[in-house]
């Protein structure tokens, strides 16, 4: 990042011995000619339904961060990308929904299922199943039931400000692999137009981008970095082809209605059609003494992005605003079955 014009990440990793790296070289090494990556663990992941590789080490150090067992600290084993190409290969035997590049995405995999598993436990659909597939589609994997889509995704901790460990597995994986597609779920910092070049050039076809905050000063203090990248990578990465889904999370006190308006008009100004999550925040890491949005809450920022123009738009994490029946009912009343992710 320094080398491009940008400034260096809070990337500082712990490692078992307690002292610190940055996490490009705690969690990445060139050996024998081809990248390594400590890797936390990789399976069929649930409610995104495709193969998740989780990542050792990042660029953020997110007073929230919801993976810091292992984005934080080393934490994991060695793969090479001969390894992790070949372990996509042998996910790709197992899937059972194939999907076209434009649905290579997190967010439509609710449009498949719900992942209650009643059609094959119980013979019958769940209240809330989208009734897209049948019964033989579903499978159960470590996380529960659902389908296997043909996707595979860099997780967790994110160090794509070192693009060659990730063009050197894109260009892998697909020399290996049929019709995978490759999705990297990002915190947005490495996407340098530099960087995006490269990842366009070695096949990646997809984003989740996970845009923390608006305002630099909340960005700086929530993940302890510029925001600058982050902020640009949506054009970006629309400008080169790429198929492009933006979260952010709705946190009280830090990241409410206002943020999330400004990421939302943002986002709807490259193009309306781009798929926008709302998470619920959940108190863990940094900020176990924070709460949850209640349900009314997040209603009020669904309706504020859905006012900017986006098309598609979800509210998740359901489990931390919806405690009560009635307050799926009401859920259901204003988003309906497509607006929970």
């Amino acid at each position: 990042m320094v080398q491009q014009g940008y400034t260096m990440g809070k990337c500082l990793t712990t490692l078992k011995d307690g002292t610190k790296k940055p996490a490009c070289q705690a969690t990445l090494k060139f050996e024998k000619g081809q990248w390594h990556r400590l890797i936390k663990s990789y399976h069929l992941s649930r409610p995104e339904d495709y193969l998740s590789i989780y990542q050792s080490g990042c660029n953020h150090d997110c007073l929230k961060c919801h993976s810091y067992e292992f984005s934080q600290f080393e934490n994991g084993f060695w793969m090479s990308t001969d390894l992790i190409a070949a372990a996509v290969a042998d996910y790709e035997e197992t899937v059972t929904v194939w999907e076209p590049r434009e649905r290579a995405l997190m967010i439509l995999a609710a449009d498949l299922c719900h992942h209650c598993g009643r059609c094959v436990l119980e013979g019958r659909r769940g209240d809330l199943c989208p009734e897209k597939l049948e019964p033989e589609k579903i499978v159960f994997g470590p996380q529960g039931w659902g389908p296997a889509r043909n996707i595979v995704a860099f997780t967790g901790g994110d160090v794509t400000c070192k693009a060659d460990f990730y063009v050197e597995v894109s260009e892998k994986i697909k020399e290996q692999c049929k019709k995978m597609w490759i999705l990297i779920e990002t915190n947005g910092f490495g996407l340098t137009p530099q960087n995006l070049d490269r990842f366009q050039s070695a096949g990646v076809d997809s984003y989740w981008l996970d845009i923390k905050a608006y305002d630099p000063k909340i960005y700086k203090k929530l993940c302890g970095t510029s925001n600058k990248t982050v902020l640009a990578a949506p054009a970006e990465i629309i400008d080169r082809g790429f198929v492009l889904e933006v979260l952010s999370l709705y946190i009280p006190n830090w990241v409410e209605i206002e943020e999330l308006e400004k990421i939302a008009k943002l986002v709807a100004e490259v193009d309306k059609n781009i798929p926008f999550t709302i998470l619920a925040f959940f108190p863990i890491y940094k900020m176990k003494d924070g709460r949850s949005p209640n349900l009314m809450e997040m209603l009020k920022a669904y309706s504020t992005v859905k006012a900017t123009g986006l098309k598609t738009i979800k509210l998740g994490n359901m489990g931390q605003f919806v405690k009560t029946n009635q307050d799926l009912d009401i859920l259901l009343s204003v988003v309906g079955k497509e607006g929970i992710g």
